[in-house]
Formats: C-alpha cells, sequence, structure tokens
C-alpha cells in the first residue's frame, strides 16, 4: 500500500508554520488591480475540481481492487486473506470519507442558498 504525503498549497506573504525560529507572518497584500478583477480566475476552480477527480478515481481504484481481490478469495487464487480484508476497509473507509465529504458540501450549500441578500 503506498502513502501518499499530504501536500499544502503555499500562500504568498505567510512563512511555513511549526518551523522553529521562524514564525508565520502575514505579508502586506495589496487590493487587487482592475485588470486582475476583469480577468476571469480558473486556476482555483480547476485545481479544486481536479482534485475532487483525483479522489474520486483513487475511490474507484480501491473497491476495483477490493472487488479483485473478493473475486480471487471466492475461487481459492488468493494466498494471504488479510490482503482482501485490508483492501476492503480501506475501500470501506474510504467511501464513509467521500460521503461524509459529500454530505458536509450539501449541507453548505443549502446554508448559502438560505442567507439573505
Amino acid at each position: 500500500m503506498d502513502i501518499v504525503p499530504l501536500q499544502f498549497p503555499s500562500v504568498p506573504g505567510i512563512g511555513p508554520v511549526g518551523t522553529p525560529g521562524a514564525p508565520a507572518t502575514i505579508g502586506s497584500i495589496a487590493p487587487p488591480t482592475a485588470a486582475e478583477r476583469a480577468t476571469p480566475v480558473t486556476g482555483p476552480d480547476t485545481e479544486f475540481g481536479s482534485l475532487v477527480l483525483d479522489g474520486l478515481d483513487r475511490l474507484e481504484g480501491l473497491t476495483d481492487r477490493a472487488d479483485d481481490l473478493a473475486v480471487q478469495a471466492a475461487t481459492g487464487k488468493l494466498e494471504n486473506i488479510h490482503d482482501y480484508t485490508i483492501a476492503a476497509s480501506e475501500a470501506q473507509v474510504a467511501g464513509q470519507l467521500t460521503v461524509s465529504l459529500r454530505n458536509r458540501a450539501v449541507e453548505a450549500f443549502n446554508e448559502i442558498m438560505r442567507m439573505q441578500v
């Protein structure tokens, strides 16, 4: 099983957190110019969408692996049954996390829709 390290995006003007002797400071942030306001923002939306799709692809990969190992266990071709139980547990936890994140996103959307303008 590969463990993918978390990668946090860097924020301009904010130093690293948790580094000894390097306090997190916020630099001066100027308001956007007229040209910057006129330019459509596509970066963060694209990144978030790709993160969601990547997460769903990983979930599908976990469930596919668990399904393949289940078939091998049923046919007697799986030597170590613990491989299947670990893969099934990983797929179950990832599925629960995905459903939980979806529910939170729907709750946030509904809360935004209830806001008075």
